[in-house]
């Protein structure tokens, strides 16, 4: 069933007026013509913004509308600031291991937790870290309680939130300091089994967390390091959801690192420990990790196999049992990853289709993500044999990188910008790649 309803977007629909949803889909596809953006609008994706599904149009659609609209803001045309996206039910209720919400928590933990939420750059955000309870461990209490359970999962969810809007390469090192502070209170035990069973998934969760800072800028080592223990604080704790979200990263990392056959082992190790947790959307991410391992191995029929079990979980919709930490996964994270499994076997322009609805479905909250996929779109197109569209695609990945910090997203555009070399003669592609040296 449907986790999270969906509030209709009146005003929108009245802004269609008279047309069919695939007459104004082809109106919107036209003003994106006028000032030079490309978008795959259709009538399925008008209809997702009227049902409200889409909140916050991403960074392209938005420009498109207020051409169509001028003088009108996002939230005249009746979407929700982006401020407000991110959060909705992805970051689901801190008590929701229990039915008794905490109380009250300690000083630090509203320290860490609005320190955070307050924005601004990500490097003041994340440094503010090493000064509240999570970053000194002179400052742990000698039992923990409910208050430093509750700071844990907060650092779990803040780590989250900042990556997906600046990317990991400014927060890495300064979440090191919590997940040495989580692992002390684990050292220190709780009085309560309940409390000691919140600090194991917390600790657990944040060093995936961390692991991933690691992973996406670049630091192998580091990365397979933390997911390891992860794994190992699942196993401890009996912690089934843990252990397939660390497999999970695990098996990214493999692909990442060239080993596509521990890739494909531990994405199955993956689904056998989700078997039970009833999450669909979990199976199929799980899937398509298996998927890039065999694309990895060029065994395009298991690849297939794989990428059509993924399909079939997805379908059938979010569940109440999906975890938290799959806020991010949704069926723009799906194209992607089906898009990378096309162009590791060869095929880029299929993969560039993919890629390309995967920037145009991704919640622009999302913005480290929207960066990773518009990259993504870059490579395919090159390969494709379509510089200018490349070279397009990459100045907005150029556009992007002054919000995001991340090392995947800056090898990824400079591998593009090794394959346009040959057509540099070509206005488009010059102009990006001047850019991009000046970057």
């Amino acid at each position: 069933m449907a986790a999270y309803p969906h509030s209709p977007n009146s005003t929108f629909r009245r802004l269609r007026g008279q047309h069919s949803p695939a007459e104004f889909a082809a109106l919107v596809r036209r003003a994106a013509k006028e000032i030079g953006e490309t978008v795959s609008c259709d009538a399925r994706y008008i209809g997702r913004v009227e049902s409200g599904e889409i909140r916050c149009p991403n960074y392209a659609y938005e420009r498109v509308f207020l051409h169509m609209f001028p003088g009108r803001t996002l939230a005249d045309l009746g979407f929700s600031p982006r401020e407000a996206v991110r959060g909705r039910s992805a970051l689901r209720d801190p008590s929701a291991r229990s039915p008794h919400p905490t109380p009250s928590r300690s000083k630090e933990s509203d320290v860490l937790r609005r320190a955070f939420m307050a924005g601004g750059s990500a490097t003041v955000a994340a440094a503010t870290l090493g000064l509240t309870l999570l970053g000194d461990t002179r400052r742990l209490p000698s039992r923990a309680g409910e208050s430093e359970a509750a700071a844990v999962e907060d650092a779990v969810r803040q780590i989250r939130l900042l990556d997906d809007r600046h990317g990991a390469d400014a927060l890495y090192r300064r979440a090191a300091g919590p997940l040495r502070a989580a692992y002390a209170l684990l050292d220190a035990g709780a009085a309560r089994q309940s409390t000691e069973d919140r600090l194991h998934a917390g600790a657990g969760e944040l060093a995936v967390s961390v692991g991933w800072l690691a992973h996406d800028s670049g630091r192998f080592d580091d990365a397979r390091s933390h997911y390891a223990e992860a794994l190992a604080t699942a196993r401890v704790a009996g912690d089934a959801g843990l252990e397939a979200h660390a497999f999970s990263n695990m098996a990214f990392l493999a692909r990442d690192c060239g080993r596509s056959r521990e890739a494909v082992r531990a994405a199955q190790a993956g689904r056998r420990a989700a078997r039970s947790l009833g999450s669909p959307r979990l199976l199929s991410l799980l899937a398509l990790r298996e998927a890039g391992g065999w694309a990895g191995l060029a065994d395009r029929k298991a690849c297939e196999e794989a990428l059509t079990r993924a399909h079939t979980e997805f379908s059938r919709g979010a569940a109440d049992a999906d975890p938290e930490w799959m806020s991010f996964f949704g069926e723009a994270e799906l194209e992607s990853l089906e898009a990378r499994c096309w162009a590791t076997l060869g095929e880029h322009a299929r993969a560039a289709r993919h890629a390309r609805r995967a920037a145009d479905l991704q919640d622009p909250h999302f913005a480290r993500n929207v960066a990773l996929y518009t990259a993504e779109l870059a490579g395919d197109l090159a390969r494709a044999g379509a510089p200018d569209e490349a070279a397009w695609a990459g100045v907005r990945v150029l556009d992007l990188l002054a919000e995001v910090h991340s090392t995947r997203v800056r090898s990824l555009l400079s591998d593009t910008a090794r394959t346009l070399i040959p057509h540099q003669r070509a206005p488009r592609v010059g102009a990006f790649l001047s850019r991009h040296a000046a970057v």
